[in-house]
C-alpha cells in the first residue's frame, strides 16, 4: 500500500514539468518578441505578452538580466547555425571576409534592438562569451588570411577578433542612434574590416 500510495504522489510531477517547459518556452518567445521591438520592454510586459503572471516568470528567470540572458543564448545558438553553413573554406581570405562580414551582419541586424537590450542587461564580458563560437570562426579565417600573405601580421590576432566583435556592435548601436543606414552597414563594416585587416 505505501507503494502504491507514493506512485499516487509522485505521478502530477511530470505533468508540472510539461507546464513548466511550456511556461518557459512561452516567456522566451515573447522575450524576443517584445526585447527586439523594444529593448526597454519591462518584466511586466513580456509575463503579459507570454499569458503568465510575473511570480511565474520570475520563478524560471529570477532577474531581467537572467531573461535577457537566456533570449540571448537561444537567439546565439540559431545564429550559430547559420554562420556556420557559410562555406568560407575554400574562398580567399579577404573575399571569405568579405561573406563572413555580410552573413554574420545579416543575422545581427535580425536582432538588432535585441543586442541593445542585452548591451544594457548585460555585461560586456558576458555578451562576449555567447560570441565565443562565431569569434573562433573569425580567428580561424584571420590566420588563414596571415598565412596566406592577405592579412596583416604586425598585430596580434586577438586584437583583430576583438575588432571585428567590436565594429559589428558598433554599427548596431550607430543604426539604433540614427547616424548609419542599415542599408550601408554592411558595406561600411566590410571596407572598413578589410582595410583594418589588409596587409601593407
Amino acid at each position: 500500500m505505501a507503494t502504491t500510495q507514493r506512485r499516487t504522489t509522485t505521478a502530477p510531477a511530470p505533468q508540472r514539468r510539461a507546464d513548466a517547459e511550456r511556461n518557459i518556452a512561452a516567456i522566451l518567445h515573447a522575450a524576443l518578441r517584445a526585447l527586439s521591438a523594444d529593448p526597454a520592454a519591462s518584466v511586466a510586459d513580456i509575463a503579459k505578452a507570454a499569458g503568465v503572471g510575473r511570480v511565474t516568470l520570475y520563478g524560471h528567470f529570477p532577474s531581467r538580466e537572467s531573461l535577457v540572458d537566456a533570449v540571448f543564448a537561444h537567439v546565439m545558438s540559431q545564429a550559430e547555425a547559420t554562420l556556420a553553413a557559410e562555406p568560407l573554406d575554400d574562398l580567399p581570405a579577404a573575399e571569405a571576409l568579405t561573406r563572413l562580414v555580410a552573413s554574420s551582419w545579416e543575422v545581427l541586424d535580425r536582432h538588432r534592438r535585441l543586442l541593445v537590450a542585452a548591451d544594457r542587461a548585460l555585461s560586456t564580458e558576458r555578451i562576449r562569451e555567447w560570441h565565443d563560437q562565431p569569434l573562433a570562426r573569425v580567428e580561424r579565417l584571420i590566420a588563414r588570411g596571415r598565412d596566406e600573405g592577405a592579412f596583416r601580421t604586425d598585430l596580434p590576432v586577438s586584437w583583430l577578433v576583438s575588432t571585428f566583435f567590436s565594429l559589428l556592435h558598433t554599427a548596431a548601436q550607430e543604426i539604433e542612434a540614427g547616424r548609419l543606414d542599415r542599408a550601408d552597414a554592411a558595406g561600411v563594416l566590410s571596407a572598413t574590416l578589410l582595410g583594418a585587416f589588409r596587409a601593407a
